[in-house]
């Protein structure tokens, strides 16, 4: 492997390996979907099974996502939910295959998009190569639950002492790190660069 695409790849893999595995223990700790499952079994359920935040209810009235795991108290918790659109719940609404069509479009535009700046950074320009594979990461922790499943699947719930408009929408690993990946370029950003030296230009010697 290049040296060049190693921080990508191992970047990304991992971001992407920490977000489906904090998500599969969101569905086995925060829902009922997995409980008498074992082994293998288990790992089937978390791709196959749906439906599990009760929006809508189970045909037999029985609620998969249990109560919220209280962190931190008023501030903090874990709170199974499936979230079929963007940040903030945007195109939610669509219709099912228009909007599954929609993000994997979309999805794959910025994995391509992305992958292409890598490409054209300089080897020195760390911080911004380790923002877009942090990006990279999260993009396809994302893109994997919305092409298995349709909806991508939040746990994390920040709230002050459940104020009404004091919630931060409930988000993810694969969030955080594009989050984090943002900011990490807008830090970049404003780095203060000093000029390169000039070298003098050469002038000819003087006859004697």
């Amino acid at each position: 492997m290049k040296a060049s695409l190693r921080l990508l790849v191992v970047v990304a893999v991992t971001v992407l390996f920490a977000d489906q595995v904090t998500k599969y223990l969101a569905v086995s700790r925060l829902t009922t979907a997995l409980e008498g499952r074992e082994g293998l079994a288990r790992v089937t359920g978390y791709f196959s099974v749906q439906n599990l935040d009760n929006d809508p209810p189970a045909p037999d009235g029985r609620r998969l996502a249990t109560r919220p795991h209280r962190f931190i108290e008023d501030y903090w918790h874990f709170r199974y939910v499936e979230n079929p659109g963007a940040a903030w719940g945007l195109f939610a609404n669509l219709p099912d295959g228009v909007r599954r069509a929609f993000f994997h479009v979309v999805s794959l535009a910025a994995l391509a998009f992305i992958f292409l700046m890598y490409r054209r950074t300089a080897m020195d320009q760390r911080l911004v190569r380790l923002a877009l594979a942090l990006i990279t990461g999260g993009a396809l922790g994302n893109f994997m639950d919305r092409l298995v499943r349709g909806y991508v699947i939040d746990f994390i719930d920040w709230h002050w002492r459940n104020q009404p408009g004091m919630r931060w929408p409930t988000f993810n690993v694969a969030d955080a790190a594009i989050c984090v990946g943002v900011a990490f370029m807008l830090l970049d950003s404003l780095r203060v660069r000093r000029p390169e030296p000039v070298a003098p230009a050469l002038t000819e010697s003087p006859n004697p």
